[in-house]
């Protein structure tokens, strides 16, 4: 949302220059969208669709919906947004017509061959640039901390703040062992692992280059596929050069990882101590002078590069050179103030001026840089028009004669030298004469014009016999959904409570809950059985009360069996509540309860809610990101029952990486200690805010937010809209927290008052993250 972003005719060029060398292009169309948008986007898909963008990368499954409907023809990529990490979740979205996959950045090699070997989509995984320390499509820090949604393309980048990882008293549990950047990712780097991500089956492989400047892109582009490229003609002998890895790390890094591709790697994976460009290490500081500071370099130095060298205390000196001498492998810059630095300080490149320089010449141009070799064919007989006849590298060929005979020369006979710097003069074209062969008679001639015009319109031919093999139509779409609800809306709100063992379910079902869900992640770090589960069940029964089954968020591949055991165990349940799409298929083949989906399946529109109901689902949980007036809006063209959720601690974020195990139960160097169930944790930021996290069984971490969410005294409005269950999720709280509250909603859902507790918030109920500039 902040970059320059395409307006349209720019996208259109855009387009072309890039399928003139082969290249395509993938739009990306991968934010939430309201229903208010939707005629918008429409148009948006149509114009794509025109200028011949050759596939769409989405993550809203409404908008899905709207692109089959709209554009059928055209390719699908499904976006990492869409948390896709498991090979049921690719067949899903095969299913729903999907061309390729886009993994969660969590997967392993292993579980990517996996996927690779039974999926017909393309798989696509991302291969350099930032990490999100969150499941992608599954954070609602900035959205919901800074009114910047990430699921809108406005993230903040929270991760990237100080945090200190504090006990219950406030204590600062690592101080002095690690800095504050506690949930921000080093950049991922997988130059040394190319080989094993080009076996392992993958279609494509995703730099992330967004809001970078050009300079990166192109020497990251340009190193990358230099290094493909080398494997490809010589795999047993693939090895990345130093200077490609020298290159990636001086143009951008926060130093490197290669994330879970390998293993966990736990705090090897965070970049604690700078959450910003590093650069490159060239050496330290071998001695100090009045006006300036002799150091011992492993690099070259030019005049242009920047420095950082980092000292004890203030952090960071910045030099400039403008002027150095060299005396071996000792450089001597002029500094204007030592600020601190001391002998042995470490020095890193900032800016390496040469580098920098070699990839503008990418950009900084007015002639093509990537240009098509041909060869030309020139046969000129007298009293005949002029033949040429000019192929490209692909085949493609293009067959021009003149509009005017061959003469017979009277002065300037044509040859093969005034042909040649005729039809070489291709100028801004991206064509670039290879080899050119002529035939022509003795003593003839034509105009120069007239070579000029043949040599155009030879070109032209060819530029559209380049694209023209982008105009060709795809497969269009037919998919087969459940459809015609037979849903009749009810005036009355349920209360549903969530909880995550047996203590708190019998609390809630004595107090009032009309409903409760079970299960799912456990914010104790406990395992929830299928027995565990069945006793919950048969406990909430004997209560009178609904009880639905809750399932985690995230469902790997190794832990898919596990779930498969507890589906197919509660049989009685009076439904199950999911997470994911892949989830939802798996739900609706292993049991025959009624399916409701959960808020971490984004549902922000009413396309969403058909495309989910035709998937299977009877119920639909809203986005926390919605506004009231929104839920209103959707609650009366729903056609099947909608939920909110009202109060609780709203998780933030879902992460494989844990800070507690990584920084305290050295996950990445031994089997966790399990500091998460000795005690209670939390972040504190930069403004003291205090965020609990907590670890499930599956040593998953959660960021839960610092307020509570509470619309206690807004409860009528659901009722009157339409919203069928308006949900208190009370894993976080405490047995009386959460007694308390369920008494305090059932008397606002009897139209009574009820005091509210302090410091808490209205989420996005009021503000929303649709009109944020």
């Amino acid at each position: 949302a902040y970059a320059g972003n395409f307006n349209n005719d720019e996208l259109a060029k855009a387009v072309e220059f890039a399928h003139l060398r082969n290249v395509k292009i993938h739009v990306t169309v991968n934010t939430i969208v309201s229903d208010d948008e939707i005629d918008e986007l429409k148009k948006y898909l149509k114009f794509l669709q025109d200028v011949n963008v050759d596939a769409l990368l989405i993550q809203d499954l409404g908008v899905a919906s709207i692109a089959i409907q709209t554009v059928p023809e055209m390719m699908l990529h499904a976006s990492t947004q869409m948390t896709v990490h498991s090979l049921e979740g690719v067949k899903v979205l095969e299913m729903l017509g999907f061309d390729r996959v886009v993994l969660s950045r969590e997967m392993s090699l292993d579980e990517i061959r996996y996927i690779c070997a039974n999926a017909n989509a393309e798989i696509e995984v991302f291969m350099h640039g930032a990490l999100c320390v969150c499941y992608s499509g599954q954070c609602l820090m900035s959205s919901m901390i800074g009114a910047r949604s990430g699921n809108r393309g406005q993230c903040a980048q929270p991760c990237r703040l100080p945090y200190e990882l504090i006990d219950e008293s406030g204590h600062d549990l690592l101080e002095g062992q690690a800095g504050k950047y506690l949930l921000s990712p080093k950049d991922l780097n997988t130059i040394d692992l190319l080989p094993q991500l080009i076996q392992v089956g993958v279609s494509s492989l995703k730099i992330e280059g967004r809001m970078k400047r050009p300079e990166y892109v192109a020497t990251v582009v340009e190193t990358y596929r230099n290094a493909i490229d080398r494997y490809y003609k010589n795999p047993s002998e693939y090895k990345a050069e130093n200077t490609e890895k020298n290159n990636l790390a001086q143009i951008f890094n926060r130093d490197f990882t290669t994330a879970y591709l390998e293993k966990n790697q736990g705090r090897q994976m965070i970049s604690d101590m700078k959450p910003n460009n590093r650069g490159l290490l060239i050496g330290r500081v071998a001695a100090i002078n009045k006006n300036s500071i002799s150091i011992k370099v492993t690099d070259k130095i030019n005049i242009g590069d920047q420095f950082d060298i980092w000292v004890k205390v203030g952090g960071r000196v910045a030099i400039t050179v403008n002027d150095f001498k060299m005396d071996g492998d000792i450089c001597t810059v002029k500094i204007d103030k030592i600020g601190g630095v001391k002998i042995h300080d470490r020095v890193f490149k900032v800016f390496d001026s040469a580098l920098t320089a070699h990839a503008r010449e990418f950009f900084n141009t007015n002639t093509p840089v990537r240009r098509i070799n041909i060869d030309v064919e020139v046969t000129a007989k007298l009293n005949e028009p002029l033949h040429l006849t000019m192929t490209d590298i692909d085949g493609n060929t293009a067959e021009v004669t003149s509009k005017i005979d061959v003469a017979e020369a009277k002065n300037q006979p044509l040859t093969y030298e005034l042909i040649y710097k005729q039809i070489s003069r291709l100028g801004n074209t991206i064509f670039n004469l290879r080899s050119l062969n002529v035939n022509i008679a003795d003593n003839v001639m034509i105009p120069i014009s007239e070579l000029n015009d043949m040599r155009r319109r030879a070109a032209d031919t060819l530029n559209n016999l380049r694209l023209s093999k982008f105009f060709v139509n795809k497969n269009s779409k037919c998919i087969d959904l459940k459809n015609n609800p037979s849903y009749k809306k009810t005036n009355k709100t349920l209360l549903v409570v969530a909880v995550d063992n047996i203590e708190m379910l019998k609390a809630a079902a004595d107090t009032g809950a009309d409903s409760i869900l079970f299960g799912g992640e456990s914010y104790r770090h406990e395992v929830i059985t299928p027995e565990l589960y069945q006793q919950a069940i048969d406990i909430a029964h004997n209560e009178g009360k609904k009880i639905y089954i809750a399932t985690p968020r995230i469902v790997r591949q190794n832990e898919q069996s596990e779930l498969e055991n507890i589906l197919n165990a509660v049989s009685n349940a009076d439904a199950v509540y999911v997470h994911n799409i892949a989830t939802l298929i798996l739900a609706g083949r292993l049991t025959e309860i009624p399916i409701h989906t959960d808020f971490s399946l984004i549902t922000f529109n009413t396309e969403t809610i058909k495309m989910l109901y035709g998937l299977g689902a009877e119920s639909i949980t809203l986005s926390p990101e919605l506004t009231l007036e929104q839920v209103k809006s959707i609650a009366k063209k729903s056609l099947i029952p909608l939920e909110c959720i009202v109060h609780g601690r709203l998780e933030l974020m879902i992460s494989q990486y844990c800070a507690a195990g990584s920084f305290i139960g050295g996950v990445g160097e031994h089997v966790c200690s399990q500091p998460c169930k000795r005690q209670k944790m939390y972040l504190r930021d930069r403004k003291s805010a205090v965020f609990p996290i907590v670890t499930d069984q599956f040593c998953r971490m959660h960021i839960l937010n610092s307020k509570t969410l509470s619309m206690l005294p807004h409860v009528s409005e659901f009722a009157k809209c339409g919203v069928d269950k308006i949900r208190i999720d009370g894993r976080y709280m405490s047995k009386s927290e959460l007694v308390n509250t369920i008494k305090k909603y059932r008397l606002a859902l009897s139209n009574k008052s009820a005091v509210e507790d302090d410091d808490i918030t209205r989420g996005h109920y009021f503000r929303g993250v649709t009109n944020v500039s």
